[in-house]
């Protein structure tokens, strides 16, 4: 029997009721001739409630400790899952990320998986049974818990996929696969049928919410086709793969990110030493411009997602002790982000992106470009609009 994966995310498993809902359909799944495994992520907000409590105790909690307190909440999950499986009749077992095999490095909050071993999901299968995982988690070499992430329970789906050899891993969410833009902020967003790799993980690296950028990565690395689909209804989904179906536009979405926080080390900062005392607080950076050349240190502006830092008042503490006034934090800027492949074959898509920031008096603090995209950093109150005039000026109404 085939096997597929399937991801549910916090809000597809907010309460009883839509925990029913799951059961039926993973049921569906498994009277099709399917062996499924699915993997779940905490109900509703409870990573973030878990999250404020732990600060209400501690300013910058241990990372050790957060990944020991948040994994908790896919724990509840998966178990509520398994009952309700039960009660309509299906044979079902939950497992943590540990049990399942999840083997990671040891970067507390935002692990790296590097091995999976799913022999008792394996065995657990093989005797008729359906399968619940705790994304999210797994253990290191060292035998800790750790945490992938915000999005992690993508990458728990994506890597169980390519380690059981599973036909197809499917992403549930509350909208029907992957638009061209966020459809809060741009009514017009198109849903897209289909994605590459590359295309998709620039955007979820961007800022859109649907998949998770270390996800993609390894369907890419081991060319496992997702499905993101809806978990409420029939949709057809979007397929992520290794080449998209061609499309009229190069451009293929548009994308903000408000999550982050920038910042400008000035001329007297060496890029190496502020690089150095980053990776020693795990502090990960988007992206990176730096204006100097060896012998000549120049401005440097580095956006680090807000996800990955536990202690934001504490690094900033650090940086202004380290660095003084030569390392300035800026919360109030993000990034709008266009995607697709060939974008930048012209210059058409940066003109067009600048003549619109120029339109609605957005600065533009800096400008990033690649094969793949064109990204505009300005204040975080520009951003809705401009993501809207992009798209529409970019791929219509």
């Amino acid at each position: 029997m085939p096997i597929v994966v399937q991801k549910y995310g916090g809000s597809s498993v907010a309460d009883a009721e839509k925990l029913g809902k799951v059961a039926r359909r993973v049921k569906q799944k498994r009277d099709a001739g399917y062996q499924v495994v699915v993997v779940v992520s905490a109900m509703g907000d409870t990573t973030d409630d878990l999250l404020s409590l732990a600060k209400s105790v501690s300013q910058d909690p241990p990372r050790r400790e957060l990944d020991m307190l948040l994994t908790c909440g896919e724990r509840i999950s998966m178990a509520l899952l398994s009952m309700a499986l039960q009660e309509q009749g299906v044979p079902a077992i939950s497992f943590t990320g540990s049990q399942s095999g999840i083997i990671t490095n040891d970067a507390h909050a935002q692990a790296r998986i590097v091995e999976v071993r799913p022999y008792r999901i394996q065995d657990e299968l093989a005797h008729g049974k359906v399968v619940i995982v705790a994304g999210y988690q797994g253990v290191s070499y060292k035998k800790e818990v750790t945490t992938l992430g915000r999005g992690g329970s993508d990458t728990t789906a994506v890597a169980l996929a390519a380690a059981l050899d599973a036909e197809a891993c499917e992403i549930y969410s509350d909208v029907d696969g992957v638009f061209s833009a966020d459809p809060r902020v741009v009514p017009d967003a198109r849903k897209l049928e289909s994605l590459s790799y590359d295309e998709m993980q620039e955007l979820a690296s961007a800022g859109a919410k649907v998949l998770n950028a270390q996800a993609v990565e390894w369907a890419k690395a081991r060319g496992i086709t997702i499905l993101a689909r809806t978990a409420h209804g029939q949709g057809t989904g979007t397929s992520v793969q290794e080449l998209a179906v061609p499309t009229d536009s190069r451009v293929k979405g548009v994308t903000a990110d408000t999550e982050m926080a920038v910042l400008v080390a000035q001329a007297s900062v060496p890029l190496q030493e502020l690089l150095e005392f980053l990776d020693a607080r795990a502090v990960r950076g988007r992206t990176l411009a730096h204006d100097g050349l060896p012998g000549a240190p120049g401005r440097t502006y580095l956006a680090v997602p807000l996800a990955d830092i536990h202690g934001p008042e504490a690094l900033q503490r650090e940086l202004a002790t380290r660095f003084g006034a030569g390392v300035e934090w800026k919360d109030g800027w993000g990034t709008v982000t266009c995607v697709g492949v060939g974008l930048n074959a012209d210059w058409v898509p940066l003109r067009k992106a600048l003549s619109a920031a120029e339109a609605l008096s957005a600065r533009v603090h800096a400008v990033s470009t690649s094969p793949l995209q064109v990204t505009l950093l300005v204040d975080k109150a520009h951003l809705k609009t401009l993501t809207a005039r992009l798209h529409r000026e970019l791929l219509g109404s």
